[in-house]
C-alpha cells in the first residue's frame, strides 16, 4: 500500500467516523473532506469540484423542481391519498403498496428520480396518518434501489455492465433479463421492510417532532363547534336581493357570516364541493340557493327566531365541511403589535373585516381564550386574535406587521394548493420526462431540466418554489464524497481489491466467486457511487469469467445488482442521501437496515442468477 493510498484511506476512515456520531451534519462533513482532499496532492481542487458540475448533480435538482411542481398542483396530493385510501388502516399495507408503486415507476426511470419526486408524497402521507416520515422513507429508498434490479434501463450501472459486454463482443443482455432475478428480490425485500422498518422507532421514528396546529385544534379550543352553523337560503326568503349590510345579521340576530357556498357555471377543482365559495362583503347580495356559513358570536342569540324570520333550512355541518373548504378559507392567530393602532379599539371598532377582509372568531389574552363577547371588549397590545378569511387575506397580513404580527398558521396551510388547476399540465409533463429517460432520446439530464422548464412555463411552479424545493444539503453531501472515487482509483486503492479478487478464482469455486465479487462490489459502493463501481468492476468480472473458461454473463450480472443493493449507508447512492434529513436518519440506521438486507440480496442473487445465466457458455 502506498502512502498516499494510505492517506487517503484514512481520510475517508475520519469522514465515515464523523457519520456515525452525527457530528458536524452530513453536508458539512463533505465539505470539509472537499477541502481537505486535494491537500493531499492525489488530486486538485478543480478535480474535488468537479461534481458541481456532474449531470447526476443537475439531474437531482431538476428532478426536485419536477416532484415540487406534482406538489403544487395537487398530483402529489391525490397520489398519496390514493396510497392511503388503498391501505385502510394497516399501515402495513401502505408500505407494500407503497414499495410497490416505487418499484413500478423505478423499473421504467431513473431510481433516484423516483425519491426526489415521492419525497413530497410520503411527507404528506405521513402528516395524513400523524405518523413520523422515518417509518416510510426508508422503505422508499429501500424499493427505489431494488426497483434498480428489475430491467435493463432501471439504473446507470445496468447500462455501464451491458456496455462493457457489448464492447467485449457480447450479445449484451435484453430489456427484461434482469426481471426474473429482481422481481424477488423486490418482494423479498418488501417483506423485510415490513419487519425491519420497527428497528427504526427508537432511533429515528421516535425522536420528538413539534406538531403545527390544525383547524380541529382551533375549533375545539375556541368552542367553534357549537357556534357555527350552515342555513340554506330558501325560496320565498325575505333575504333575497338584500345586502350583507342592509339586513343587519350582525347588530340584530349577533351572527356573522362566514361564507357563502353558491352554485357557480365554471368547475372549480381544488374545492370539493360542487358550490363556489365566497366571501362576502357589505355589498354582496343573497341570492336564492345560497348557503351560509354563519358564526354565532353571541352566546344569547336564538337561533330559531333566525331561522323563522328568513325562511332558513338549517343543513348538518360535520368536521371535515371545514376541510373540504381548506383551499380557500383559512384561520390563523395573529398578535396584536406594541404600536399597533388597534390597542384600545373594542373588535367592532378595528374594523378587521373592512380593512382587511377578516372575521374576528375570538382572542387570547395570557392563558384563557374567549370564544364570546369578544367584539365590545378593548384589545391590549398582546392580545391573540384567532381570524377567519381567504387565505390570500390572511397572506397579507405579513405585509401589515405593525398592526397585526401573523403568529401561527394551521398545518391546513401547507396543504392550499397554489397551482390548483395545473395538475393536467404536471402530469403531462412528468409523462414526457418519463418518455425522454426511457426511449434515450435526449440525455437524462436533459429530460430534467426540459421538464423543469416546462413546469415553469405552464405556471406549475415559480422561480421562488423551484429554487426552495432543491434539497442543497443533499447536494453538497453527494458532491462532496464524489472526489474520494477519484483518490482511490489514482492510488491504486480500487486496483488492489480487484486483483485480490481474481487471485481467488481457484480457491472457491464458481459460486464462491460469485459471492467475492457481490460482495467486493457492495464494499467498493460504500465509498464510491454504484455507477462508478460498476464502471470499476465489469471488466473484472469479465477478466475472471474469461480465467475460468465460463459465461460472461452471470459475472457481469452478479456485478450489476450488486451495485444497485447499495443499502448499507446514507453515501452508498444518492437514493439513500435525498432522504437523511426527511426521514431524520443517522448512519447506524442504514448501517442496521441495510447490511441485513445486503446479505439477503448476495444469497439470493448467488442462487437465482446461475439459474437463469448457467456458467457453461
Amino acid at each position: 500500500m502506498s502512502a498516499d493510498l494510505g492517506i487517503v484511506l484514512a481520510l475517508l476512515a475520519v469522514a465515515i467516523v464523523m457519520f456515525a456520531i452525527g457530528r458536524p451534519r452530513m453536508d458539512a462533513v463533505a465539505l470539509l473532506m472537499l477541502a481537505v482532499l486535494p491537500l493531499t496532492g492525489v488530486l486538485t481542487m478543480d478535480e474535488a469540484l468537479a461534481g458541481f458540475a456532474d449531470g447526476n448533480v443537475v439531474l437531482i435538482a431538476t428532478l426536485f423542481v419536477i416532484g415540487k411542481g406534482l406538489a403544487r398542483t395537487g398530483v402529489a396530493r391525490r397520489m398519496g391519498d390514493l396510497l392511503i385510501a388503498k391501505a385502510g388502516n394497516s399501515d402495513r399495507r401502505l408500505v407494500v403498496l407503497l414499495m410497490l408503486f416505487v418499484g413500478a415507476l423505478g423499473a421504467v426511470m431513473s431510481s433516484t428520480g423516483v425519491v426526489a419526486i415521492f419525497i413530497p408524497i410520503v411527507m404528506r402521507i405521513a402528516a395524513t396518518i400523524g405518523a413520523s416520515p422515518s417509518g416510510l422513507m426508508m422503505p422508499l429508498s429501500v424499493a427505489a434501489l431494488s426497483s434498480g434490479m428489475l430491467t435493463l434501463v432501471a439504473t446507470a450501472p445496468n447500462l455501464v455492465v451491458n456496455s462493457e459486454l457489448v464492447r467485449q463482443n457480447g450479445a449484451g443482455f435484453h430489456f427484461f433479463s434482469f426481471t426474473p432475478i429482481g422481481l424477488p428480490i423486490l418482494f423479498a425485500s418488501i417483506a423485510y421492510m415490513l419487519v425491519a422498518r420497527r428497528w427504526l422507532q427508537p432511533g429515528s421514528a421516535g425522536r420528538a417532532r413539534k406538531v403545527q396546529p390544525g383547524w380541529q385544534d382551533w375549533i375545539v379550543k375556541y368552542g367553534l363547534e357549537d357556534r357555527e352553523l350552515r342555513l340554506r337560503v330558501s325560496d320565498g326568503s325575505p333575504l333575497l336581493g338584500r345586502t350583507v349590510e342592509s339586513v343587519g345579521l350582525r347588530e340584530t340576530y349577533g351572527v356573522d357570516v362566514l361564507a357563502i357556498e353558491r352554485a357557480h357555471n365554471r368547475r372549480v377543482e381544488i374545492v370539493r364541493s360542487t358550490n363556489e365559495i365566497i366571501r362576502p362583503t357589505k355589498k354582496t347580495t343573497f341570492q336564492r340557493g345560497d348557503i351560509l356559513l354563519v358564526d354565532r358570536f353571541d352566546s344569547g342569540s336564538d337561533v330559531n327566531e333566525l331561522l323563522e324570520q328568513f325562511a332558513l333550512t338549517k343543513l348538518p355541518l360535520t368536521e371535515s365541511f371545514f376541510l373540504d373548504r381548506s383551499q380557500d378559507l383559512g384561520m390563523a392567530k395573529v398578535l396584536v403589535g406594541p404600536d399597533s393602532p388597534l390597542a384600545g379599539r373594542t373588535v367592532r371598532e378595528a374594523r378587521l373585516r373592512a380593512d382587511y377582509g377578516l372575521t374576528v372568531l375570538g382572542f387570547r389574552r395570557g392563558s384563557a381564550a374567549r370564544p364570546y363577547g369578544h367584539l365590545d371588549e378593548p384589545l391590549r397590545a398582546g392580545d391573540a386574535l384567532l381570524v377567519f378569511g381567504s387565505w390570500k387575506q390572511i397572506d397579507a397580513l405579513r405585509l401589515e406587521p405593525d398592526d397585526l404580527v401573523l403568529l401561527h398558521l394551521p398545518v391546513e396551510r401547507g396543504e392550499v394548493l397554489d397551482a390548483g388547476r395545473k395538475a393536467p399540465q404536471a402530469l403531462a409533463v412528468l409523462a414526457l420526462v418519463v418518455v425522454l429517460m426511457v426511449s434515450g432520446v435526449v440525455p437524462n439530464v436533459q429530460a430534467g431540466l426540459i421538464g423543469a422548464l416546462l413546469l415553469g412555463a405552464f405556471g406549475c411552479v415559480d422561480l421562488k418554489s423551484a429554487y426552495d424545493s432543491i434539497h442543497w444539503h443533499s447536494l453538497v453531501l453527494i458532491v462532496g464524497m464524489m472526489p474520494f472515487s477519484i483518490a482511490l482509483q489514482r492510488t491504486g486503492g480500487v486496483d488492489l481489491a480487484a486483483r485480490s479478487l481474481t487471485m481467488m478464482a481457484d480457491t472457491v469455486g464458481p459460486y464462491g466467486l460469485l459471492a467475492a465479487l457481490f460482495a467486493v462490489t457492495a464494499i467498493l459502493g460504500l465509498f464510491l457511487s454504484n455507477t462508478a463501481t460498476a464502471v470499476l468492476m465489469a471488466p473484472v468480472a469479465l477478466a475472471v469469467a474469461h480465467d475460468l473458461g465460463a459465461s460472461p454473463y452471470p459475472f457481469a450480472m452478479v456485478v450489476a445488482l450488486a451495485a444497485s443493493a447499495a443499502y448499507m449507508t446514507p453515501v452508498s447512492s444518492p437514493v439513500n442521501t435525498l432522504v437523511v434529513e426527511p426521514g431524520e436518519y443517522r448512519l447506524f440506521d442504514f448501517v442496521r437496515v441495510g447490511v441485513p438486507l445486503a446479505v439477503i440480496v448476495l444469497v439470493m442473487t448467488v442462487l437465482l442468477v446461475p439459474w437463469f445465466f448457467p456458467f457453461k457458455t
